[in-house]
C-alpha cells in the first residue's frame, strides 16, 4: 500500500505549527482548531472532502455526531481525546478510506460493519436494491441469491425492506462471509451465507430473484483508481473477467419461471449486458441510471 503510515509533514490535529507547543501548554486545543489543522493536514494529502472528513473524525474520536461539534466548537480537547483524533486523522492522511477508518457506514436503512475484507458499499448499489425491490412486488415469500454479497449490504438490506424474503448471501472469499455473518447479527436480520465460487455455477434453486454487483472493473484500470480503492479495497471484488456474463449465464438453469436478475454494471457495459441477457433468453430487459446519471443497473425476467 502506498501512502505515508505516520506523522509526516505538515499540520496535525494539535500540532498548530509554530504555536502548537504553546496551544498544548495552555490546553486550548479545542474542538474547533483541531477541525481547521485536521482540515488543513487531510486537503495537503489529497481528500476531496477534507472538512467532512475531519468531522467524522474528531466524532468519531469523542463519540459525538457530528452536530454535536458545533455545539461546544471551544472545548478544548483532553490529551486522550487528541491522540484517538490524530490516530484517525493521520490513517484518513495516508488515504486510507473513511468509511475503513471509522469502521462502519451507512446503506440504504442499515448501519454496517465495513473493512478491507470487502468493498465499501457505494450509494450506486443501493439504486440496485431499490429495482431488486420493485421485482419483488407481490411475492409473498420469494428466495432471494446475492451473488458476491461481500459485507452482505444487498442481501440485509433486502431482507430489512422486504421481511417475508428468504435471502441467501454467496461468495468466494471466507474473509468477506465472516463480515457479512457479523453485519447480520450487528442488525438483527437472518439470512444465510454460503461459499462457492461462480464461475464453477450458482446454488440450485429455484430462486426468484438473483441479483449481483459482481466484480466489472477492467484489471486494466486498477492503476487509474484513486489510492482508497487502489491500494485498499480488495481486487478480487473489483476486478474478474467475464464475471458479469458469469453471473447471467449461471443464473438462467436455477431460476424460477418470472424470476428476475437485477446487476450492477461498469460504466459503458450497459449495452452488451443488455445485449446478453437477451441472447440468454430473458425478457423485459430494462436499464436503469445511478445518482449520476449513469446506465448502472441491469435488469431482465425469465419468460
Amino acid at each position: 500500500m502506498t501512502g505515508e503510515t505516520g506523522g509526516g509533514s505538515g499540520p496535525q490535529p494539535g500540532s498548530g505549527g509554530d504555536g502548537g507547543d504553546a496551544r498544548r501548554k495552555h490546553g486550548s486545543n479545542t474542538i474547533s482548531d483541531v477541525l481547521r489543522l485536521s482540515t488543513e493536514y487531510l486537503a495537503a494529502r489529497g481528500s476531496e472532502t477534507p472538512r467532512l472528513d475531519a468531522e467524522r473524525l474528531l466524532a468519531k474520536a469523542l463519540g459525538l455526531e457530528r452536530i454535536d461539534l458545533y455545539m461546544a466548537l471551544d472545548r478544548p480537547l483532553m490529551p486522550p481525546e487528541l491522540d484517538s483524533a490524530r490516530a484517525l486523522v493521520v490513517r484518513r492522511g495516508a488515504r486510507e478510506p473513511l468509511q475503513y477508518v471509522l469502521g462502519e457506514w451507512g446503506f440504504r436503512h442499515l448501519t454496517l460493519n465495513v473493512d478491507p475484507r470487502a468493498l465499501i458499499p457505494r450509494p450506486e448499489t443501493e439504486v440496485l436494491v431499490e429495482r431488486a425491490l420493485v421485482l419483488l412486488e407481490g411475492r409473498d415469500a420469494p428466495r432471494v441469491l446475492d451473488v458476491g454479497t461481500g459485507s452482505g449490504a444487498v442481501a440485509l438490506a433486502i431482507r430489512d425492506e422486504h421481511p417475508g424474503a428468504l435471502v441467501t448471501g454467496f461468495d468466494f472469499s471466507v474473509d468477506a462471509l465472516a463480515l457479512a455473518a457479523e453485519n447480520a447479527a450487528r442488525t438483527g436480520l437472518e439470512i444465510d451465507l454460503v461459499r462457492g465460487d461462480l464461475f464453477a455455477g450458482l446454488p440450485p434453486g429455484p430462486w426468484d430473484l438473483i441479483v449481483s454487483n459482481p466484480p466489472y472493473v477492467d484489471a486494466s484500470e486498477i492503476p487509474t483508481l484513486q489510492p482508497e480503492v487502489r491500494d485498499w479495497e480488495p481486487h478480487e471484488a473489483l476486478t474478474a473477467e467475464g464475471a458479469v456474463a458469469a453471473v447471467a449465464r449461471g443464473a438462467v438453469p436455477v431460476m424460477a419461471p418470472g424470476a428476475g436478475i437485477v446487476l450492477e454494471i461498469g460504466i459503458g457495459q450497459a449495452g452488451a449486458t443488455a445485449a446478453l441477457l437477451g441472447e440468454i433468453g430473458l425478457v423485459e430487459i430494462r436499464v436503469t441510471p445511478d445518482l449520476r446519471e449513469i446506465d448502472r443497473i441491469v435488469e431482465g425476467r425469465l419468460a
